[in-house]
């Protein structure tokens, strides 16, 4: 109960989380299981929380969505949590290159690679960076 305190835990996490201490797979099942039957753990409050966490740090959606797949969460339940193609993701794509590199379109070829890199890297789709990058489609 002390995990679920702290944090939000996905199911599949809090299950790794209680065999590495030693408990059976088949008891954590069940504890997980009467948990979730509760609602004191669910993978949908953990995804909504992961989500915006990650988004206030910056991130994209590529990054948030490879990081709940490894923490256990359902592709079903990731493809209907996060939005990968909303225009929301352009204010934050907007927001990380203004604080990194002042929110200046690059001139010069290499810069916008390095910017592009970096963008992508977080975890920004290839769509994203180039809506951002390409001077005629923000204005």
């Amino acid at each position: 109960m002390q995990w679920l305190a702290r944090r939000e835990h996905s199911q599949c996490e809090l299950q790794r989380k209680l065999q590495n201490k030693g408990c059976d797979a088949v008891l954590a099942s069940e504890v997980v299981s009467k948990l979730a039957s509760e609602r004191l753990v669910s993978d949908d409050r953990f995804m909504e929380s992961l989500i915006q966490a990650r988004r206030n740090r910056g991130y994209g959606p590529l990054h948030i969505q490879k990081e709940l797949q490894e923490k256990g969460v359902a592709p079903e339940v990731i493809a209907q949590g996060l939005d990968v193609a909303s225009q929301s993701w352009l204010e934050d794509i907007r927001r990380v290159q203004r604080k990194k590199f002042g929110g200046k379109i690059p001139k010069s070829y290499t810069e916008r690679a390095r910017q592009a890199r970096f963008l992508q890297y977080r975890g920004f789709t290839y769509d994203q960076i180039q809506q951002l990058l390409n001077p005629r489609e923000r204005e």
